[in-house]
């Protein structure tokens, strides 16, 4: 019976620890996307709050390159990291120099979409003094962190200077809700496996039930803090959300597993890396600036 008890009191200690730091470094997290995002108005200088929210951007485009290269090493690729992460933080600094230069946001990335052949075969030159038996697939690996993470995660700041900060958190929680209410749904219905191979635990009754949460808070909370956007094209965004949303997750799952990895680094305890909490977003801000574009 003391065993028993001693168990149990081990057990809700690991419990409340783990918690509680899932909770502190969610917190800060959280304190330091919302403050860069919300420093432009917290300081009264739109500039000086576009550059701070782009350094932190810039941090996570960092972390998500290194979290990347230190996986695909587990592969036995060779990319060639310096040129990764000089097309990744040249991609994200020239988006957030944007309104500093005057240039268009547009303009810029039809440039950079020209460009794109151009680095690919930088990079495959590149493997010209290498020795891997798999040139192409290192060329192609040193492209992804620039494409997977910086120009997600540089819409994001042409997002915040053409709908304001108010629309980009408005997305944030979107995918939120749709995580929690795929995970609540799938705790209470969760039958049917949706992708067995790449995330066990994901139910197509739980998916389903966070589509229905994120589509009922784009409807009735978007068009309060986000006027400009009517209430049907945030039904669109919210679906955008939770489907792209989830296919970004599965996406990520489907890299670490190929890489026998649970998480993707370990800069916030209780959560894993960069990769483990921006997978959703990377995915789903393409969509949202092409629908948003389009509108």
């Amino acid at each position: 019976m003391v065993f028993h008890y001693e168990f149990f009191i081990i057990n809700v200690y690991e419990t409340m620890k783990t918690f509680w730091i899932r909770t502190a470094s969610a917190a800060v997290y959280v304190l330091l996307f919302l403050g860069t995002l919300y420093s432009g108005r917290l300081t009264g200088n739109a500039l000086l709050g576009q550059l701070l929210f782009g350094a932190f951007l810039l941090f996570v485009t960092v972390g998500c390159t290194y979290e990347f290269f230190r996986m695909v090493k587990q592969q036995g690729a060779v990319p060639c990291r310096p040129l990764g992460y000089i097309y990744a933080v040249l991609t994200l600094s020239v988006f957030v120099a944007v309104p500093f230069l005057g240039l268009s946001a547009f303009l810029l990335m039809l440039v950079a979409y020209m460009l794109f052949p151009a680095l690919f075969g930088l990079s495959a030159i590149v493997q010209l003094w290498n020795h891997s038996e798999q040139p192409f697939r290192e060329a192609a690996y040193t492209m992804v962190p620039m494409l997977y993470a910086a120009l997600p995660l540089a819409l994001m700041v042409v997002l915040v200077g053409n709908q304001g900060e108010h629309a980009l958190l408005m997305l944030v929680a979107m995918v939120w809700v749709n995580d929690s209410g795929a995970y609540i749904g799938g705790s209470l219905f969760g039958k049917h496996k949706m992708w067995l191979r790449h995330s066990p635990g994901k139910t197509w009754e739980g998916t389903a039930f966070g589509v229905l949460l994120s589509a009922l808070f784009g409807v009735f909370v978007g068009p309060l803090l986000v006027p400009a956007v009517a209430w049907y094209h945030w039904l669109v965004l919210a679906l955008i959300c939770s489907m792209a949303g989830t296919l970004g997750d599965l996406v990520e799952s489907m890299l670490k597993r190929s890489v026998g990895v649970k998480d993707s680094g370990n800069i916030m305890p209780g959560h894993g890396g960069f990769l483990d909490r921006f997978d959703s977003l990377l995915v789903i801000m393409p969509f949202v600036c092409i629908y948003l574009f389009l509108m």
